[in-house]
């Protein structure tokens, strides 16, 4: 399988993933009071950007060099995440689905998140941390492009059957987080733009506010790196292997 660490984190081309469903891992009784304590804290600050809602974290990877990935997975919510802020706290991983949405000029979609959400101003693609199923229902491939899928369609407007998604590529990145990304089919830059204006005005006239405040549309790691503000760690890794795949998919002339 190929796997490079480029941009500060590993990029996985897959072609096959498994996910395994496994307990959550024990949390010592100081380290539950010490992780209430900072998740209380954070929600006093962010009222309006945090929930103690359910979540999936990665309790393992698992890659047999011929493209298959197997991601272990455990049920927790997300006040589990305040651990990282424990000293001496085990590592707590978390796994998302994002899409790659190309635009047929060249760019990839990108989105700067809103005022109102866990990481203001943040540079990312669309899409958010996987939420597990009902209990006893298995998680798949199909699950995470589901939720890959609703995520776009909520940040951008973009509809996209999750049938017509594509398993593109994973990152390993800080924490040991794990993203999966899908590709969707190439959009004009225009109908983007146009669906994502339409979508905030409709959020805007309901009084609700939008996950991503603007898009932007990056084709290469130099366009990207010219946008001021935060961005998440893997953000440089797949605009670098969106280039690369445009770039070998186009005809000879």
């Amino acid at each position: 399988m190929p796997q490079q660490h480029v941009h500060g984190v590993d990029l996985l081309e897959v072609r096959g993933l498994r996910l395994v469903e496994v307990d959550a891992p024990p949390v010592p009784p100081a380290h539950q009071v010490a992780r209430d304590a900072v998740w209380d804290a954070a929600v006093r600050a962010n009222p309006s950007g945090l929930f103690d809602g359910p979540v999936v974290v990665c309790a393992g990877v698992d890659h047999d060099g011929s493209g298959a990935v197997t991601v272990s997975w455990a049920r927790v919510t997300y006040r589990h995440f305040a651990l990282r802020r424990v000293p001496g706290a085990a590592p707590v991983a978390s796994v998302f689905a994002a899409v790659a949405q190309p635009t047929d000029e060249g760019g990839l979609v990108v989105g700067r998140m809103s005022a109102s959400t866990a990481a203001p101003d943040r540079l990312q693609l669309p899409g958010g941390s996987v939420e597990p199923p009902a209990v006893g229902t298995v998680l798949d491939v199909a699950g995470l492009a589901r939720h890959a899928a609703r995520e776009l369609v909520e940040e951008t407007g973009i509809a996209v059957a999750h049938e017509a998604l594509q398993l593109w590529a994973l990152t390993r990145g800080e924490h040991g987080n794990i993203g999966v990304f899908f590709r969707a089919p190439s959009l004009p830059e225009a109908v983007v733009r146009e669906r994502f204006e339409d979508l905030v005005a409709i959020e805007h006239a309901a009084g609700r506010d939008v996950e991503l405040r603007e898009i932007i549309f990056p084709s290469s790691v130099a366009e990207l790196t010219a946008v001021r503000g935060p961005r998440v760690d893997y953000l440089a890794s797949i605009v670098d292997l969106h280039t690369r795949t445009s770039t070998s998919s186009r005809p000879m002339r």
